[in-house]
C-alpha cells in the first residue's frame, strides 16, 4: 500500500467534505465527528461527485440520487446491494495520510 500525505487537510474537529488526489485517485476526505475517513470521490450508482453531497448520521449522501453510503465500510444504504471504496486514513505528526493499496495489495486481500 502506498501512503500518500494530503497538503491542506481541514481540522477533523469541523465536519467537511473535500475532493482531494492521492496518487491518480480522486478521493473524498470527510471529517465527520471528529474521525476522518477517505472513499472514492466517484459514486458507483449515478458517476456524481461524492464531495458534493453531504454527510449524516455516518453516512455519506450522494448529490445525485440521494443513495448513501456507510463512511467506514463503504457499504450502500438498505436495498441498494452497492458499496462505495474506502481508504485507510492515519495522523502523523499532526500530517494526514491516505493509503491506497495496489492492484497486487488487493489480490493478496482476496
Amino acid at each position: 500500500m502506498k501512503w500518500y500525505k494530503i497538503d491542506e487537510a481541514p481540522i477533523a474537529d469541523k465536519p467537511f467534505i473535500k475532493k482531494i488526489k492521492a496518487g491518480n485517485k480522486s478521493i473524498c476526505l470527510v471529517g465527520f465527528e471528529g474521525k476522518l475517513y477517505a472513499m472514492s470521490a466517484k459514486c458507483p450508482h449515478a458517476g456524481a461527485d461524492m464531495s458534493e453531497g453531504l454527510c449524516v448520521r455516518k453516512m455519506i449522501v450522494c448529490p445525485y440520487h440521494r443513495y448513501t453510503y456507510d463512511l467506514e465500510t463503504g457499504k450502500g444504504g438498505e436495498g441498494q446491494n452497492d458499496f462505495i471504496e474506502t481508504y485507510p486514513v492515519e495522523m502523523k505528526d499532526g500530517d494526514v495520510f491516505v493509503g491506497v493499496p495496489s492492484f497486487w495489495d488487493k489480490i493478496r486481500e482476496g
